[in-house]
């Protein structure tokens, strides 16, 4: 099998960022997140930043697992370990310092994100342990190590089968999950653990229907590591289409369309969190018409801050958690939202200090990659290769799909 050589492609670490971005204005409780949630229809970061990730670990990984399968396979493991760690300190600090605070101080809007933990802290927090009870803002890291972890498994499945197979399953599996899938799993995990989690306290994703959006960035992924981007071969006519469906949902986000064709009318067929079936037209609608635009794209998206974000995503999605508490600190009463000079206030501090921390962390990775003032590291051939996205011999690091680092 043919893989062309990776090169390194920053728009693509720009768009990492424009998520990123996008996703703290929605989290912060400010009215920006009334701009910031799904502004262009029924399309959210967190589809983009999904995609663009399995997307990520699938071309860069793609060619090393044609040579050293078992290589790559404990390499992203030790990723998805990361992640879980980084994960678990977030929920070490929720479940002590947000958890005290929110209960001395009667801030109602943690205390009900917390409410499961709070009532029933030993099976919170084994549940947590295991993955099984997710808070609110909590559940997206958990989704990332389970489909990091069994990524390798894919790549394997779609060697030895097909693409074609492998995403005939997962298309099947995303259709189970509209019917209640993992409803009735939930019960029967909760029959096994007796740990008796709700289920709306395991997460607000769906994973068995957001792993099909995984699996397809993979899929495109690989097909991009052999120079055929999947997207490159859509017929000319769906260009338009696209375009005329982004304007119709658009206009269907907003109401303008009358009281059938609105966001509560379309309830589940537009749902995000099991990705309903419009919902999926809608975005492959979005990802084929911003393709066709992708030079004017480029063209506003690769600028700082969002390319050094970009680069140290998984530090600065963290970090950002600890703004959000914050914000959530602040409320009080029935509050929703912080007044305008509170919210401008937490905004500009919050994007400024993870700016900061991106810089931090983007200077630590180029000062291991240098080595030593004046001279180069033993690993340096195998280290200015990864700064290319090209794929050395294991282990194989690529600030390319740094979420999954």
């Amino acid at each position: 099998m043919h893989f062309q050589k990776i090169e390194r492609r920053p728009e693509l670490d720009a768009l990492r960022g424009i998520f990123l971005a996008w996703m703290i204005f929605v989290h912060l409780p400010t009215r920006f997140s009334d701009f910031a949630a799904q502004p262009f229809g029924f399309v959210s970061a967190a589809e983009g930043f999904v995609f663009l990730s399995a997307l990520l670990v699938a071309r860069i990984y793609s060619r090393e697992y044609s040579v050293d399968a078992g290589g790559v396979r404990r390499h992203l493991w030790r990723r998805s370990l990361k992640i879980y760690g980084y994960h678990m300190a977030l929920i070490a600090f929720t479940f002590t310092v947000v958890a005290a605070y929110a209960v001395h101080v009667r801030r109602l809007a943690l205390t009900n994100m917390l409410d499961f933990y709070l009532a029933h802290p030993v099976a919170g927090a084994v549940g947590a342990l295991f993955l099984l009870y997710c808070p609110p803002l909590l559940d997206i890291l958990p989704m990332y190590v389970l489909f990091l972890f069994l990524s390798p498994v894919v790549l394997s499945l779609a060697r030895r089968l097909s693409w074609s197979t492998v995403l005939a399953g997962s298309m099947a599996l995303w259709a189970a999950a509209q019917f209640g899938l993992k409803t009735e799993f939930d019960h029967a995990l909760n029959q096994v653990t007796q740990l008796h989690i709700p289920v709306n306290e395991t997460g607000a994703f769906n994973l068995f229907a957001w792993q099909a959006l995984w699996m397809t960035g993979l899929w495109m992924g690989a097909e991009s590591a052999r120079g055929k981007v999947p997207l490159n071969h859509v017929p000319r006519w769906t260009i338009p289409v696209s375009g005329v469906l982004c304007v119709f949902f658009f206009l269907c986000r907003y109401g303008w369309l009358g009281p059938h064709l609105n966001w509560p009318a379309l309830g589940l067929l537009v749902d995000k969190w099991q990705l309903g079936p419009l919902r999926v037209v809608n975005l492959v609608a979005f990802t084929i018409f911003f393709w066709w635009l992708r030079k004017w794209v480029v063209l506003l998206i690769h600028h700082e801050p969002f390319l050094t974000m970009g680069k140290a995503s998984l530090q600065v999605f963290c970090a950002h958690l600890f703004f959000v508490f914050a914000g959530l600190a602040l409320l009080y009463g029935d509050m929703k939202q912080l007044g305008w000079r509170t919210a401008v206030a937490l905004t500009g501090v919050t994007f400024i200090a993870l700016f900061f921390v991106a810089l931090r962390e983007v200077s630590k990775k180029r000062a291991k990659r240098a080595g030593k003032p004046g001279g180069s590291s033993p690993a340096s051939a195998k280290e200015t290769a990864e700064a290319k996205h090209e794929p050395a011999r294991l282990p194989v690091k690529s600030e390319a799909a740094d979420l999954v680092r």
